[in-house]
């Protein structure tokens, strides 16, 4: 996989390549991030995998989203490219975090036949919590009304207080702060496809057809919505498998990657 920029109408401009051994895998990143933050998790694997590790839309070097049509779709577009770009058409291994796992989960509906195993890192659909949980309620209109009277630092410290790694925002480096700040409306330009499943993975049949290996991992001290959907995904899809890191929030993937890997690693037979 090229480590140089490259334009097109997936959205992409950089693709890192992550590892070099022989299997073949894609990673995509959470919100707010970049291809960058999987190097902890991947380096665990950098004998065995070649991971390719993009920036979705809108996201690090990529270019901004035009915000015509559906976000959701337009990542995912995004992320297909770099199945179809592959050349043989060898199934791969797809690993995704938060809304990156969405997408990959998206992956694995539409293209099951380009997807090794999948293995989902709290993915939020949020969809799952609405039809499972009658108590679930959305903070999405707290967060555009944030946005919308205070700004974006504001709706972004709010957004990270949550979903965030511990960090105390007035802690972050500057150009942290404003790098996320900057695409802070990437978060409820996702909701439809979150909240309401505008791309219909839930539907009837959909996740039940999944044939793959499906493995789901979630941090024990995440928010309690996150332990809503991993068990509802899990119910939903057959044979998939789960597991909890001990003392973990929802950017365990970054905070916690060798316990991440510790149970990737037995989920792929390593």
């Amino acid at each position: 996989m090229s480590l140089t920029p490259r334009a097109g109408q997936d959205g992409l401009a950089r693709v890192r390549a992550l590892g070099h051994g022989p299997r073949r895998g894609l990673m995509l990143h959470c919100s707010l991030a970049h291809g960058g933050a999987w190097r902890g998790l991947a380096g665990a694997f950098e004998a065995e995998f070649t991971f390719a590790a993009p920036d979705l839309p809108s996201h690090g070097r990529s270019a901004v989203w035009d915000r015509q049509g559906s976000y959701h779709d337009a990542c995912t577009a995004a992320a297909a490219a770099h199945l179809t770009a592959l050349p043989d058409d060898q199934p791969i291994d797809i690993v995704g975090h938060s809304f990156g796992a969405t997408v990959a989960l998206r992956l694995a509906v539409e293209r099951p036949d380009r997807v090794r195993s999948l293995v989902l890192i709290e993915p939020v659909l949020f969809a799952v919590a609405v039809a499972d949980d009658p108590n679930f309620v959305s903070n999405m209109n707290g967060l555009r009304d944030i946005l919308a009277r205070e700004g974006r630092r504001a709706a972004t410290k709010a957004f990270l207080q949550e979903w965030g790694g511990g960090l105390p925002w007035e802690k972050m480096p500057e150009a942290t702060r404003a790098d996320m700040a900057g695409r802070i409306e990437v978060i409820p330009d996702a909701a439809p496809a979150l909240y309401q499943d505008e791309a219909g993975l839930l539907a009837e049949g959909r996740l039940q057809a999944l044939d793959m290996p499906v493995f789901l991992i979630r941090g024990a001290a995440s928010p309690a919505v996150v332990e809503t959907i991993h068990s509802g995904l899990i119910r939903r899809i057959p044979g998939a498998e789960g597991a909890v890191i001990a003392g973990a929030g929802h950017m365990l993937p970054i905070s916690h990657p060798k316990d991440c890997a510790a149970v990737m690693g037995r989920f792929w037979g390593l």
